[in-house]
């Protein structure tokens, strides 16, 4: 089972991971992410690899819990 975190102080606000991963990620009013839900459903783990990857300050992260 895994978990997508976001490092606050890393973030940026860049949104690219809402644009990867909108099934679990939505932005607030100064962009920044939220992640919904509770752990990341296999159907959903590719997408949500790829979202961690795509951040360009390394702040999503995918955790094994």
């Amino acid at each position: 089972m895994s978990r997508l975190t976001v490092d606050p102080i890393a973030c940026r606000a860049h949104g690219l991971c809402a644009d990867v991963l909108p099934e679990l990620i939505t932005v607030d009013e100064w962009g920044y992410p939220v992640v919904h839900g509770g752990p990341v459903t296999e159907s959903l783990l590719a997408e949500a690899r790829r979202a961690a990857a795509a951040c360009p300050a390394l702040a999503l992260r995918l955790r094994k819990s």
